[in-house]
């Protein structure tokens, strides 16, 4: 949730960003994809621009169904024609936008924070902002034994994800909202806010080293699948009960080289979310072949269901949402006041959008001019 063009003074935020991913594979950022996805080039097609390959990111996480359904049905490669679509798969977005700014990944699929973070440590040259991908699914979940109110959380040990991370900004906003002070450096104060790791996550709430966690899915799930419960949907703290939870990202100079590939992207993101939406159940269960595939353990039924549920799948990056998330981070002290102008570039989105006979979205002010 951090901003446009600002400079991160606090050095948590730049630590944060130089974060390496946990648990690399096989590439240097992010492991490869598995082989065997189902993303396969059709006989007889073209390569877009003449390009062989185009080297796509996201995370294995639900938020990021866009991008694992979409791999797994081959709605990108249908798009790309001989242009390979080749996926790794990230745990951290400050990875992720190292690969990017090396040049490892030329799109992404990322939450606000780190797309945020990117723009304004690059002074707004290295990203932008071309797309939507989902909203919502993140949960505050408790142990209900030792919390039984919204006003029981203080004093209590909650994790989020990463220091600065989307989540970690938005716990820290909701308890400045009730009045409460934490330090958003040592995450010490009424509250104790513990970065935790979401693979470990569970285990910390296991064994009582934490009493709940503001997390994304499927982390919420597991947490509810150990007997914790659900004590806030953060999409009910948002107007119309949407805020953006993963956007998609490309460098400015693949975007600038190789437009015609990121446009067959971007129509196969479109694809991908229609169908989702058409096909909710057949959705699930791609996601779910395809997480099992990049990870080697699928989710189960009692996790995935109730995770799936509280996702909406779009293709508008509900700007707005961002430039508040950023705000937020400002006045959680993680961010010096940011600038997002030219953040957003919805040029190639709209088109594909209009094409298809869908409505164009706003970059609110904060696109390209």
């Amino acid at each position: 949730m951090p901003a446009n063009r600002s400079t991160l003074l606090r050095r948590g935020i730049a630590v944060a960003a130089a974060l390496p991913l946990l648990a690399l594979a096989a590439c240097s950022y992010g492991s490869d994809a598995a082989k065997d996805s189902s993303a396969k080039v059709a006989t007889g097609s073209k390569k877009i621009d003449g390009l062989d390959t185009v080297k796509i990111g996201y995370f294995g996480n639900l938020t990021h169904a866009t991008a694992l359904v979409g791999n797994q049905k081959g709605f990108f490669q249908k798009e790309l024609g001989a242009t390979k679509a080749k996926y790794s798969i990230f745990n951290a977005g400050p990875s992720e936008i190292e690969a990017l700014n090396a040049g490892s990944i030329d799109i992404g699929w990322i939450g606000p924070s780190p797309a945020i973070n990117g723009y304004t440590k690059s002074k707004g040259t290295d990203l932008r902002i071309i797309g939507g991908s989902a909203s919502g699914g993140v949960k505050l979940v408790v142990n209900p034994k030792k919390i039984k109110s919204l006003a029981d959380v203080k004093g209590k040990k909650i994790a989020t994800p990463q220091l600065g991370n989307t989540q970690d900004v938005a716990f820290l906003n909701w308890v400045a909202d009730q009045g409460w002070k934490v330090d958003a450096q040592s995450g010490k104060g009424d509250v104790s806010v513990i970065r935790t790791d979401n693979k470990i996550t569970p285990d910390a709430y296991k064994s009582g080293s934490i009493d709940g966690a503001w997390v994304p899915e499927p982390t919420a799930s597991k947490l509810v699948a150990e007997g914790a419960k659900v004590l806030l949907d953060e999409s009910s703290l948002w107007p119309d009960k949407k805020f953006v939870i993963t956007n998609i990202i490309v460098s400015q100079k693949f975007l600038k080289a190789h437009p015609k590939v990121v446009e067959a992207v971007l129509k196969g993101s479109v694809e991908t979310n229609k169908w989702i939406n058409a096909n909710s159940d057949a959705a699930k269960a791609a996601a779910n072949k395809q997480l099992a595939i990049d990870s080697g353990k699928p989710l189960p039924a009692n996790v995935i269901d109730p995770a799936w549920k509280s996702i909406q799948f779009i293709d508008d990056p509900l700007a707005s949402t961002l430039n508040t998330e950023a705000q937020h981070a400002v006045k959680a002290g993680l961010l010096e006041s940011p600038k997002l102008d030219s953040i957003y570039d919805l040029t190639l989105l709209n088109k594909v959008l209009k094409a298809a006979g869908d409505s164009t979205v706003s970059d609110a002010g904060l696109g390209v001019k």
